[in-house]
């Protein structure tokens, strides 16, 4: 087993490597996944993104981790802690996907207490954002049940398309997870 970053009750949270291709290209390649990103990933997106991640890893120390079932080791999804530029602004955000038959389960919910608690106790940052797609009502759900509030928003361009994406901001002295 690779080395683990976090640990949950459930779930423990790993660096991806380019073994992990196949679990990764059932999100990135699953349209139900990654409807609100209105973009079909191909082999060479999947590679791109398991390299932009390994980069991640090395420079931060974060990036989109690989979530697990603690008792069968099964990949159920992906998440994130990055440092993000908005508008000129840094910040450090939240990001979730799981494989479509994960989804409902909690999973999200328990990754992202988890990894709040390691940005404001760990890192001793002061707030971190989710971005999310006005019509990404489940997001949303995760997000709001953490206390996080829509902050501003600002469009983002993916494969040449232009997307609004909300700003959900939590406040460190804000937070009740």
């Amino acid at each position: 087993m690779q080395e683990i970053f976090l640990s949950t009750d459930r779930l423990y949270l790993r660096r991806m490597t380019e073994k992990d291709f196949s679990d990764i290209a059932l999100m990135l390649k699953n349209p139900k996944v990654v409807y609100a990103w209105e973009y079909n990933f191909s082999d060479i997106d999947v590679s791109e993104w398991i390299l932009k991640n390994i980069e991640r890893y090395t420079k931060y120390s974060l990036g989109y981790f690989l979530v697990c079932d603690k008792n069968t080791n099964e990949v159920l999804g992906q998440v994130a802690l990055v440092p993000d530029v908005i508008d000129g602004n840094k910040y450090y955000e939240i990001g979730y996907m799981f494989k479509y038959e994960h989804w409902h389960k909690g999973y999200a919910s328990e990754c992202v207490k988890y990894l709040i608690d390691y940005a404001f106790n760990r890192l001793n940052i002061n707030e971190v954002i989710f971005e999310i797609r006005p019509e990404n009502s489940a997001s949303i759900k995760v997000a709001e049940k953490f206390g996080a509030v829509v902050y501003g928003s600002f469009n983002k361009n993916v494969k040449n398309k232009v997307m609004k994406h909300l700003i959900f901001k939590i406040k460190k002295d804000k937070y009740y997870g």
